[in-house]
């Protein structure tokens, strides 16, 4: 276990603290009823900080799809912070530590250990922000190494809480309910990556773990739900590819095209993607027989 300082120590323990305000804050809405420009407000804060937690912290930061400049990581990890989405050291560990132990004891967030049912269920969907599991092992050394990024991560409450005197200034208590309940929704948008992810959907390529492709968790986070592509290609920078009879099949995936507006805007280069003969060769039809006569739990996914 990675030893913090007591000032980050108190400084992470305000993200799930920031989360439980949302929560509570949310039923603002119940008060004060939402107008129009309060749902839309509500749908611009989810839809542009969930692409910053896709696009930027997930897909840039933690597995490096594509490149972009530093500003363009920067500010992306800014937005991706005001969703309570913690800091980009925090974020990456957690998250490179979920692929390594995937689906096992020591997965910061699975659905199946170390109990399962409502409880693993509880656990996966943001439980496990209050347990021990909130503290990563070891922060990511790249990550560590920009002082930007650095800055970002111990301090990732502040753009939080200035969405949220922002939202206050813009429309008092009404857009601040809209605040809380657009962070709400989002938390738990991004935290059936983890639950649900793992529990429905289709798995049409090999991988040692039990994650699937799910169109509603697809919709509900921008393309992260077609999960088992994923965990099966981690780099590549679009997820929403699947195989139908034998054929790769490509779907909707609304984080890969803002990647893509990012390459037309020359902010984003050296796109990574799975060739499709990679793709074949991954699929669970195909490895049918490995699949069933090989340990599943040891099979050791390719890392492309």
């Amino acid at each position: 276990m990675k030893q913090y300082s007591p000032i980050t120590v108190i400084f992470y323990l305000i993200g799930p603290a920031l989360i439980i305000v949302s929560h509570i804050g949310s039923l603002l809405v119940l008060i004060t009823g939402l107008s129009a420009g309060a749902i839309a407000w509500i749908i611009f804060l989810y839809l542009i900080r969930m692409l910053a937690t896709t696009g930027i912290y997930h897909r840039l930061l933690t597995h490096k799809s594509y490149q972009a400049p530093a500003p363009v990581l920067w500010i992306g990890s800014i937005v991706a912070a005001a969703a309570g989405q913690m800091g980009p050291s925090w974020w990456k560990a957690h998250h490179m530590a979920h692929h390594r132990h995937a689906d096992q004891a020591t997965d910061p967030h699975s659905p199946y250990v170390p109990t399962q049912g409502a409880e693993a269920f509880y656990r996966s969907q943001g439980g496990w922000l209050l347990s021990p599991a909130f503290f990563p092992d070891r922060l990511p050394s790249d990550v560590e190494r920009d002082r930007v990024l650095w800055v970002i991560d111990r301090l990732h409450f502040v753009p939080m809480l200035a969405l949220g005197a922002v939202s206050y200034t813009i429309g008092g208590l009404e857009y601040l309910g809209a605040f809380f309940l657009s962070t709400t929704l989002l938390f738990h948008g991004v935290q059936t990556v983890n639950s649900l992810a793992h529990l429905i959907g289709k798995q049409p390529f090999l991988t040692n773990d039990h994650s699937r492709n799910s169109r509603f968790v697809a919709f509900l986070t921008l393309g992260e739900g077609w999960h088992n592509l994923h965990h099966a290609f981690q780099s590549s920078s679009r997820h929403g590819i699947t195989l139908r009879a034998g054929r790769v099949v490509y779907l909707p995936d609304p984080t890969f095209s803002f990647i893509k507006m990012l390459e037309f805007l020359k902010l984003a280069s050296k796109l990574r993607l799975p060739a499709e003969a990679d793709l074949l060769a991954r699929s669970r039809i195909e490895n049918f027989e490995e699949l069933t006569f090989l340990p599943y739990r040891k099979a050791k996914p390719a890392v492309r």
